[in-house]
């Protein structure tokens, strides 16, 4: 029988579009092409998707500068109707030429215009199987406002907060904020990589950390600090349904005020995944419950990293779930399967296998 052809979809628009590109390259490098056929399309900065390389050494972090989508390339083209399988691409003298008949898309996107539904309902509009959530839950999981709105209903704990949207002026906030105390992050509600976040130790910062956060989204969660254990589980959904892995720790270096961008991408020594082997088996077992309580709470599917916070007491706050974890040599997701005894190819494999048995329309 042919191989089925999956597009490695990833770039974008949002600030998020080297991440993006440096997870592609992990799963370029981890996929069998024995069984898949590849494609590999690319969304520039601009909004154009291209058709590019598959070599996964072009899509690596070199010497600390993040791989981008660039303009040349041929114009790639998603069907016009429903069930139509060929893509297409233009060639710059306006040429239409067949790509490939495309049976699965994995939609490496991170960040607004990619993993918040925006693409998900494209390729449902043209009955286009694709790994990950859907529309609404990609959307929820990329908007921590609602996210955490699922959550609640869920019975789940968050992070008290303030939101502030667009035009809000935050003097008319400052009560509730005065009364999630000292220290308070400030971030994007959409956005990730620890993208426009700060910490703030003295009202008289806000003002800056919100303009570092619109600097990503006008819309901004002030929320009040969590202290204690960062805990992080990933999600996969295999054909018998929805599997935690085992409960691994984030150790951020002191050179780091906290698990931001430079820890997670720049930096080696900044970040230290360790598996959570000293928690109690029931905490370890609330946290793997708690997470696949969160996947469901959102509707989500294929795969996603829940991250929580475990105080010395024995609370856990749900901090958020993200729907599109990195694939990056550093990118915890991967890392904690492999600890778990699953390595990065079989990861890729569950998740193309998965979603190519997926019903199309409502699900």
């Amino acid at each position: 029988m042919a191989k089925p052809t999956a597009v490695i979809l990833f770039g974008g628009r949002s600030s998020e579009h080297g991440v993006s590109c440096v997870t592609a390259g992990g799963v370029l490098a981890a996929i069998d092409r024995e069984r898949w056929n590849v494609v590999a399309v690319g969304i520039t900065a601009q909004g154009r998707w291209v058709h590019v390389s598959d070599d996964p050494e072009d899509w690596q972090i070199v010497d600390g500068a993040m791989p981008t989508v660039g303009e040349s390339g041929d114009t790639v083209v998603l069907p016009r109707d429903a069930g139509e399988k060929m893509w297409r691409v233009i060639s710059a003298d306006n040429r239409v030429s067949d790509l490939a008949d495309v049976d699965v898309v994995f939609p490496l996107l991170h960040g607004p215009w990619g993993e918040d539904g925006t693409v998900q309902g494209a390729l449902e509009l043209v009955d286009v199987r694709y790994v990950g959530s859907g529309v609404l839950a990609s959307a929820a999981g990329m908007d921590k406002q609602f996210m955490k709105a699922a959550f609640r209903d869920a019975g789940l704990p968050v992070t008290p907060d303030v939101t502030l949207l667009r035009g809000d002026a935050l003097d008319d906030h400052m009560d509730d904020v005065r009364t999630l105390g000292l220290p308070l992050f400030v971030k994007p509600a959409r956005a990730g990589s620890s993208m426009g976040i700060s910490k703030v130790t003295d009202l008289d910062e806000l003002p800056a950390a919100i303009a570092e956060a619109v600097k990503h989204d006008p819309k901004v969660l002030i929320e009040q600090e969590v202290v204690g254990r960062e805990i992080e589980t990933a999600v996969l959904e295999t054909a018998e349904g929805a599997v935690a892995s085992p409960a691994s720790e984030i150790i951020t270096a002191d050179t780091h005020d906290f698990y931001d961008f430079e820890a997670k991408y720049l930096d080696p020594d900044a970040v230290v995944l360790r598996m959570a082997d000293d928690l109690e088996s029931y905490t370890a077992a609330r946290i793997e419950q708690i997470a696949l309580k969160a996947f469901r709470a959102v509707g989500a599917e294929g795969l996603a990293r829940v991250d929580v916070f475990l105080s010395e007491d024995g609370n856990i706050t749900v901090n958020e779930i993200n729907t599109m974890p990195g694939f990056t040599p550093t990118s915890q997701y991967p890392r904690m399967w492999a600890a778990a005894g699953t390595d990065f190819a079989t990861l890729v494999e569950t998740m193309l296998s998965t979603a190519l048995a997926r019903p199309l329309g409502l699900r």
